[in-house]
């Protein structure tokens, strides 16, 4: 699956994504996202490549310990990661790809 910013400068690769997609809705993310909450999951670092934009990626630590990349160009926030932890935190929305990830709508029929 690949991923970028909004204006396309940065990019990334996962093959697949190792943990639940769940909504965080902690002030920082809040915060980050100017949103109620950030949709995210998490992928392994074995399984996370970036591939262009290494020029205007960049990062900040919005907490001790844990560091959030974006896009200087356009401002989207791509992944967060803490140093140590097997995995980075991929923030869903800026997934490309055709959306396999996407949990099953439920079904509509009376149980």
């Amino acid at each position: 699956m690949k991923g970028s910013c909004l204006c396309g400068a940065v990019t990334y690769e996962i093959d697949q994504l190792d943990m639940p997609i769940r909504h965080c809705h902690c002030r920082t993310c809040q915060k980050a996202h100017a949103a109620a909450f950030a949709t995210t999951a998490g992928a392994m670092r074995k399984h996370f490549r970036w591939l262009e934009g290494e020029e205007v990626r960049s990062s900040f630590e919005s907490s001790p310990g844990k560091k959030r990349w974006f896009c200087r160009t356009c401002g989207s926030h791509l992944i967060a990661e803490r140093e140590g932890q097997p995995h980075v935190i991929v923030r869903v929305a800026t997934l490309d790809d055709d959306r396999r990830w996407r949990v099953p709508a439920p079904s509509l029929a009376p149980a």
